[in-house]
């Protein structure tokens, strides 16, 4: 995977599978120090300590359409090799949450990615599940949350492509905008 937003997928699509009905992603970025911090946390069915040792091995997955599960152990060796480190924690019938840290200027950090694609994709395929998007970047952000999308579109679902097309061009405008760059220079 070369971008971060992909692990993040990945990921997330891991919460799905384990039953969550809230799964939320948080980027936080503080230049001052150096860092990035990813978050993906859910109320999911949680795991146990040795399901917990075994997420990060690459050669076990619970999945069934695939032999190998590479997303959570990808996203802590793309930490590791960034300046940073990944943290799991879960408890059965509670949930899970994932924190990986990178350096931020570190030569081997992948770029953070198309994050609205990703959350675009995780909403419209999962419109039953709510889906929390933190980011902030110096202490300017926003949060995308599937509660008030619902809320604001009144009955339409949110596995409509044109509300997929929304939320990619919400996250990504409000991006920029935190990011202190103008949206006219996005890509659509």
């Amino acid at each position: 995977m070369q971008e971060l937003s992909l692990n993040i997928l990945d990921i997330a699509q891991n919460s799905v599978s384990a039953g969550a009905t809230l799964v939320e992603i948080e980027i936080r970025i503080d230049i001052d120090s150096d860092r990035m911090d990813i978050l993906v946390r859910d109320n999911g069915c949680g795991m146990t300590e040795s399901q917990k040792k075994q997420v990060t091995d690459p050669f076990y997955t619970t999945r069934t359409t695939r032999k190998v599960g590479l997303g959570v152990p990808f996203f802590g060796m793309a930490a590791q090799l960034a300046g940073g480190d990944m943290k799991i924690e879960s408890q059965p019938g509670i949930g899970t949450e994932i924190k990986a840290w990178f350096v931020l200027s570190h030569i081997d950090r992948m770029p953070l990615g198309d994050m609205g694609a990703t959350m675009a994709s995780l909403i419209q395929l999962n419109p039953e599940i709510d889906f929390v998007y933190r980011y902030r970047n110096d202490g300017e952000g926003f949060t995308a949350d599937t509660r008030e999308f619902r809320q604001a579109l009144d009955g339409v679902s949110l596995s409509e492509p044109e509300v997929a097309q929304f939320i990619r061009q919400y996250v990504n405008e409000n991006t920029a905008e935190a990011d202190g760059l103008s949206s006219g220079n996005m890509e659509g």
